[in-house]
Order: C-alpha cells, then sequence, then structure tokens
C-alpha cells in the first residue's frame, strides 16, 4: 500500500470512528432510510408529500436556514450551528430546562393482564419536585420493542379507559406491538390550570408549555431503564393539548426518535379562537395567578411571553426544524389544514439541505377528532419508523 492509500484509508477510518462516537454521544443511529419496497411505507407515503400548488411555498415564515445575522445556511456543518442558536434562544426565552432526571425509579402501583399486553400503573418524578401517575402497557411478546409515549389532559383517555372515542392512542399502539406509556396532567386539569409549573404555580420560571416538555424526556429516561424496551426507537404523540405537548416534548428533546401531534395547532393562528391559544397563561403565557377570562384573551391581550415571540416575528416553524433528520406527522384536524404545509416546508427544506426526503407529513380531516382513518396513519407511521424491517 503506498503512501497516499495509506493516508486515505487512514483519513476514512478516523472519519468513522469519530462518527461513531457522535452518534452514540446524541444516541442517535444512522437516520432512517427509505423502503420502497415495504407495504406499510407505500401506504402512508402520500402524506409525505405537499399538494402540487404548495410546493415549495414558504409564506412570510423566517426561514430556519437563516442565522440571526441574516447569514445563509449553506452546508451541514452550518446547519448543526444553526441548530444550536435556535433552541439557545428558544430555551433563553422560554426558561432553561433543569437538569434531566436520568436516575429515575419507576414504582409499580397496580398491574393487570389485558388482551396481549400487561397494564401496569406506575409512579415516577417526572419533575424535580413532583411525581406523577400513569400507565405503563407492555405487549407480551418476547424481546425488544419500540415504544411510544402519549400525552393528553389526563392518562385514563389513551388507554381506553374512559370510552373517548378515536383517542386510545396508547391502548391502539400496545396491540401492535409497542410498549406504550400514558401520562396526563390530571390533577391541573381538575382544577383548570391545565399544565405543569416549576417550581410553583406562583411563580414559575420555565413556561408551561416548555416544562411538560421537560416532564415527557423524563418519561423517556424511564422507558429507557425498562429491559425490553429498544431505547433508539421511543417516540412521542399526543391530540389537541397532548399535541402541543408532543410537539415541545420532540422538539426540545433529541433522543425522541418520531412524533405525531395531532391537530395542535402548529404555528400561531389567532383566527383559530381557542384551538389554538399558545397565549394562555398554561402554555406560552404564564403571569402569576390569579387569572380572569383567560380562555376569551387573545394574543394582543397576553400578559406573558406570548405576545413577545409576536413582537419578535417568532413562530413555532423553527421549533419544528430541530425535529430534522427525525420524521414527525402531523394528524392535521380543524386547526391544522392543508395549508399548514407552508411553514412544513420550512422543515422539509432543512431535511432536503441535510440530504434527506420522507421526514414531514400531514393527514388531513375536517373534524378536530381524530377519527378510524386519521389514527390508522398515526399506527402506520410509528410501523414505518420504529418497527423493524419497516423503514
Amino acid at each position: 500500500m503506498n503512501s497516499f492509500r495509506l493516508f486515505t484509508y487512514s483519513v476514512s477510518i478516523i472519519t468513522l470512528f469519530i462518527f461513531q462516537i457522535n452518534c452514540k454521544w446524541t444516541n442517535t443511529k444512522v437516520p432512517y432510510k427509505n423502503n420502497n419496497n415495504n407495504k406499510t411505507w407505500k401506504q402512508i407515503s402520500q402524506y409525505f408529500v405537499p399538494p402540487e400548488e404548495l410546493k415549495n411555498k414558504y409564506g412570510e415564515y423566517r426561514s430556519p436556514l437563516l442565522f440571526e445575522n441574516g447569514d445563509t445556511v449553506r452546508i451541514k456543518t452550518d446547519w448543526e450551528k444553526r441548530r444550536i442558536e435556535i433552541k439557545k434562544k428558544w430555551m433563553e426565552l422560554m426558561g432553561e430546562w433543569p437538569p434531566i432526571i436520568t436516575n429515575q425509579q419507576m414504582e409499580i402501583i397496580d398491574t393487570i393482564q389485558r388482551e396481549n399486553f400487561i397494564q401496569h400503573k406506575i409512579r415516577f418524578f417526572w419533575i424535580p419536585n413532583e411525581q406523577t401517575e400513569g400507565y405503563l402497557l407492555i405487549p407480551n411478546k418476547k424481546g425488544k420493542k419500540p415504544a411510544v409515549i402519549t400525552l393528553y389532559y389526563e392518562p385514563e383517555t389513551a388507554v381506553g379507559l374512559n370510552n373517548k372515542e378515536n383517542r386510545d392512542f396508547a391502548y391502539q399502539l400496545a396491540k401492535e406491538g409497542f410498549v406504550t406509556l400514558s401520562l396526563g396532567t390530571t390533577k391541573t386539569t381538575k382544577n383548570k390550570t391545565y399544565s405543569l409549573y416549576y417550581p410553583s404555580i406562583e411563580n414559575a420560571i420555565v413556561q408551561p408549555l416548555s416544562i411538560l416538555g421537560y416532564a415527557a424526556a423524563n418519561a423517556w429516561e424511564v422507558l429507557a431503564k425498562i429491559d425490553n424496551v429498544d431505547t433508539s426507537k421511543i417516540g412521542v404523540a399526543g391530540h389537541s393539548y397532548g399535541g402541543k405537548w408532543a410537539m415541545f416534548a420532540s422538539c426540545l428533546f433529541e433522543k425522541f426518535a418520531c412524533a405525531v401531534w395531532s391537530d395542535p395547532g402548529i404555528v400561531f393562528d389567532e383566527t383559530k379562537g381557542s384551538s389554538v391559544n399558545y397565549w394562555e397563561p398554561w402554555y406560552l403565557g404564564y403571569y402569576p395567578p390569579p387569572w380572569k377570562g383567560s380562555w376569551s384573551r387573545n394574543g394582543e391581550q397576553s400578559k406573558g411571553l406570548y405576545s413577545t415571540l409576536k413582537q419578535k416575528g417568532l413562530d413555532l416553524h423553527e421549533l419544528h426544524s430541530l425535529m430534522a433528520p427525525r420524521p414527525f406527522l402531523v394528524s392535521g384536524g380543524s386547526s391544522d389544514q392543508v395549508e399548514r404545509w407552508i411553514p412544513l416546508n420550512h422543515s422539509i427544506a432543512v431535511n432536503k439541505l441535510l440530504g434527506y426526503e420522507d421526514r414531514v407529513a400531514m393527514t388531513n380531516r375536517v373534524e378536530h377528532s381524530p377519527n378510524e382513518k386519521s389514527n390508522r396513519v398515526i399506527v402506520q407511521f410509528f410501523q414505518a419508523f420504529l418497527m423493524k424491517n419497516n423503514k
């Protein structure tokens, strides 16, 4: 082997070694590769393509591929710097998270056998000063399994214990072989403060929607300690309030492999009224209580961070871009109609720069509520990206 070939070979080995270490540090495997012969992928591939009239339409949303100083992101290494810049900016605005709770010790409260899975009622710390209870569903089949955390107002709905039609995401996924963990803000839902407040509702130092994302990140750590869970294949999903929660969790915590956001209102839109109400004090408009008439409040009247975000011209499409190249599905309803492809095109552009396609998907229905068809695509999406031999 001559000296030039030896040098080239050595550089290749070192580069591969560094790449493998980097993947280990970020807990991210080499991104998914399409399998066009896969039946599941063929069934959902249509949802990764915007309508012809909306392709390459970006609207007035500022491109995530522009640095704060106006310079353009041109290559992959530029994007890594820009990605850090976006996350740092949003974290500073919303409040920095406490350290992730990595030494999780889950407590099992109750266990029953249901159909083809075991249901555990569990308890763990999801923020440093507060425990929560949820439901862990583990399929009977042996071996490592993918997992999905589901988020809603309370944990019973997603496991099918509340008879709320088509909101039983955790139950449906568990029957298909996924480990699922269903969580909800039961206590604050009952008292109509709805969210989490750290360290207290009187003096929250992190916007409530962001601390919800932090709580879901700690739930990821719970799942990661379960022997039969594949930690490289943990997703997150939620509907409406849970959709907002899942969106912030997946965008701000890189260990989530993929995500489904069911009709959360993926960008700010005051024309949608109370359904896309990020100005509320339990989302991005926190101020110390008492809160009066907050459901009728609009963005201009907001006392919290929301009005600042609007004044700065910021919108949630920047957070979406933090998912790249991890895939996500918007299961759109009345809050997220087909025109939402315009902000989603910015995430498509980021993925294209990184060399990836088929990372951004959307389905659309008329009603806010999920239906059998939209739920079938949700299951197929997780099968395609988390199940072995699918995608």
